[in-house]
């Protein structure tokens, strides 16, 4: 049984509509005097739990603190990992705070993917798929994008005109920008999707040429549908995205041909 402590739980009336078994979502506040915390508690990227709750975490036997940090490819990953973080004072005195860091190397916490995965996407049915989408593929390459808001569309759009391209755009701020930019462009076909589950996200992925991608899980959905992708890192005021960027490439493209190599270095 899991209790999701969220600030802005929006989104979740169209990704779990219908909500989901054994998961009780919670406004983000003080904790009431009655509520235990569960044998795990994950803080979620150093959200910093509440000072009483922490404290009543420390009354609890056996109670597990984890902090599940971002993803990155980084070499400190590796090395932090699985490290403990003894509490000697305040609320969480007694208590140890496990990191959990997520990665691409054994000696991280890895990337969990659900079993059914592969079998999902051998069993696809690509025309289908589309066909329920109102998509009709054309002579030139079918593109997803889901991008962050301030994505270099004016110069993205040039590049996907001249190959014909069709661009599927997942909603968001960016979606609009895309359709109204698109219009210049006689040659390239823009269409607007609506918001997808997690499994015609991936079947999506599936059936496109080139994924554009962003963030976190969209980025990692499209290193598993095995097609070429474009990442955009969500970037930070002090510019530490850089190094994460360059830390994937070089393990992402280590085996690929220098050209190569080097134009998807430049583009991303």
């Amino acid at each position: 049984t899991v209790r999701l402590w969220v600030d802005d739980a929006a989104a979740l009336a169209w990704m779990a509509p219908d909500g989901a078994e054994r998961v009780h979502v919670m406004p983000w506040r003080d904790p009431q005097a009655n509520e235990e915390p569960g044998d795990v508690v994950i803080e979620a990227f150093g959200c910093d739990p509440p000072a009483a709750f922490v404290q009543a975490m420390a009354r609890r036997p056996g109670c597990v603190w984890i902090n599940l940090e971002y993803l990155s490819a980084e070499a400190y990953v590796e090395r932090s990992h699985g490290l403990a973080s003894p509490q000697f004072s305040g609320p969480g005195a007694g208590l140890t705070k496990w990191f959990f860091y997520p990665g691409f190397t054994p000696a991280t916490g890895g990337l969990l993917r659900e079993p059914a995965l592969a079998p999902r996407q051998a069993a696809f049915d690509r025309a289908t798929f589309l066909a329920q989408l109102g998509v009709a593929p054309g002579a030139g390459p079918l593109v997803s994008l889901f991008a962050y808001p301030g994505a270099p569309i004016a110069a993205l759009l040039p590049l996907l005109a001249s190959e014909g391209a069709h661009v599927l755009a997942c909603p968001g701020p960016l979606q609009a920008e895309l359709l109204a930019q698109a219009a210049a462009f006689p040659s390239l076909h823009a269409s607007a999707l609506p918001w997808l589950t997690q499994p015609a996200y991936d079947a999506l992925l599936w059936s496109c040429d080139l994924n554009l991608v962003r963030g976190e899980d969209s980025f990692v959905r499209a290193q598993w549908a095995g097609a070429p992708f474009v990442w955009q890192i969500y970037v930070q005021d002090d510019g530490v995205h850089a190094g994460k960027l360059d830390a994937f490439l070089q393990r992402h493209l280590q085996d690929a041909e220098p050209a190569l190599a080097g134009a998807v270095t430049e583009l991303s």
